[in-house]
């Protein structure tokens, strides 16, 4: 396979946006993005053994690496926001508490 400029500066691109991740998901979708892109690149070349098929499954490999990696990523505590009942009656915002975490609310 004859790797040209296109392919070469996608792959670099890729690599230093995921190095820029600043939460686990971006991190997830940054690492997923690569190992997806690279796997489906193999599978295009592979099933087509043109340029056009390796280019349209490193895409689509990327894409849905990208996907599976972000959404295996696990949320950080303390970042959702949860409403609340006060005795009052009235209802405010606040952090989820322990009740929202161990699915007791």
């Amino acid at each position: 396979m004859k790797f040209n400029k296109a392919v070469i500066a996608t792959a670099l691109l890729a690599v230093t946006l995921a190095a820029c991740a600043q939460t686990p998901q971006q991190q997830g979708a940054g690492t997923g993005a690569l190992i997806g892109g690279a796997g489906g690149a193999l599978v295009g070349q592979a099933i087509g053994g043109n340029t056009k098929s390796t280019m349209i499954g490193a895409a689509s490999g990327a894409l849905l690496g990208a996907v599976v990696g972000s959404s295996m990523a696990p949320n950080q505590r303390g970042e959702e926001m949860c409403r609340y009942r006060a005795t009052n009656g009235s209802v405010y915002v606040d952090r989820c508490d322990d009740r929202y975490y161990n699915g007791r609310y």
